[in-house]
């Protein structure tokens, strides 16, 4: 099978093409067909020599990715979830070694959710570390009547958690820039604030909760809007003392959360993207060979939504 390996940290060129042996379902897992992966900044970090690299480098030939959807060709001892034919999609090993980068990947089952019949193989690899990091945070955090504040509103993180907010029963503001206001109105946005433009912390009244993937001064005047009592997570940063420091004065409760891989989670997506509640936004999908202009689209630091790449299987449906 063609696989994308990370010959060793560093630049996109660290990404190359080579063929390798068929996975083999274990105890518990699928083997997938996979139809198409998304592109996550975790894969960037990671890439770089941050983040999950330190996880997979020993870990025989490191291959990035964790965001896969496609169709299951074998299956594993114990597993009773799937069937050979199914189509399925989820968020691999994570944190972990998650092997999405190729053409088949053997999956633990208890990762994976049967991808809803009205939506795609790009649009469920869009809609799976993005959109369970958005619902792990939201659901612990949020409920109904609060008032959350989301950074990045238009991201792939952002995006889903706009509109998995508003199930819940919350008002949303989101910060992004100007050209991203039609965009996220239509996922319901409740307040839209152009960070080019205007000050949010001079914009907003104080909200219960805010999910920052920025880090940095953004975070710390997230940190300003909260209630005392209320919580704000980050996803892209670590705490600093600065950041503890202002939330133990203002009475906000901020920590860090890393998504995990998480089937039962999955599900729930899948009933949303079934019913139309929540809809993944694709910036761009990619070919299997364009990889390395993947990564820079990520990169760019201006997508909106998701990233997506097609693997060759794309067109073959057949197993």
């Amino acid at each position: 099978m063609k696989s994308i390996i990370l010959t060793k940290p560093g630049l996109e060129n660290e990404l190359t093409y080579i063929e390798m042996p068929m996975p083999h379902a274990g105890q518990g897992e699928v083997v997938v067909k996979v139809k198409a992966f998304s592109i996550n900044p975790v894969d960037i970090k990671t890439r770089k020599g941050g983040a999950m690299y330190k996880r997979i480098q020993d870990d025989g030939p490191a291959i990035l990715g964790w965001d896969i959807a496609g169709v299951v060709s074998s299956v594993g001892e114990g597993v009773t979830a799937f069937k050979v034919g199914d189509r399925v999609f989820g968020l691999v090993n994570f944190p972990g070694h998650g092997r999405a980068y190729a053409e088949y990947v053997a999956a633990p089952a208890s990762h994976l959710a049967l991808q809803p019949k009205n939506i795609g193989f790009e649009a469920a690899a869009a809609s799976t570390l993005a959109a369970l990091t958005a619902y792990q945070v939201l659901k612990k955090y949020v409920k109904s009547g609060d008032t959350v504040l989301i950074q990045a509103a238009a991201g792939g993180v952002g995006h889903f958690a706009v509109q998995i907010a508003k199930i819940l029963g919350a008002k949303t503001l989101g910060v992004a820039s100007g050209k991203n206001e039609a965009f996220l109105k239509t996922l319901s946005l409740d307040t839209f604030i152009d960070y080019t433009k205007k000050d949010f912390t001079t914009e907003i009244d104080e909200v219960n909760f805010a999910l920052d993937s920025q880090g940095g001064d953004v975070l710390l005047n997230s940190i300003k809007k909260v209630k005392s009592g209320g919580s704000v997570i980050a996803i892209a940063t670590t705490m600093t003392p600065e950041i503890k420091d202002l939330a133990s004065k203002r009475n906000v409760s901020v920590d860090f959360q890393l998504v995990e891989s998480n089937g039962e989670d999955m599900q729930q997506i899948a009933l949303w993207l079934e019913s139309g509640q929540i809809k993944p936004h694709i910036d761009k999908v990619y070919g299997f060979h364009e990889i390395e202009s993947a990564h820079q689209h990520i990169l760019s630091g201006h997508t909106r939504g998701k990233v997506v790449v097609q693997t060759p299987t794309a067109g073959n449906i057949a197993l």
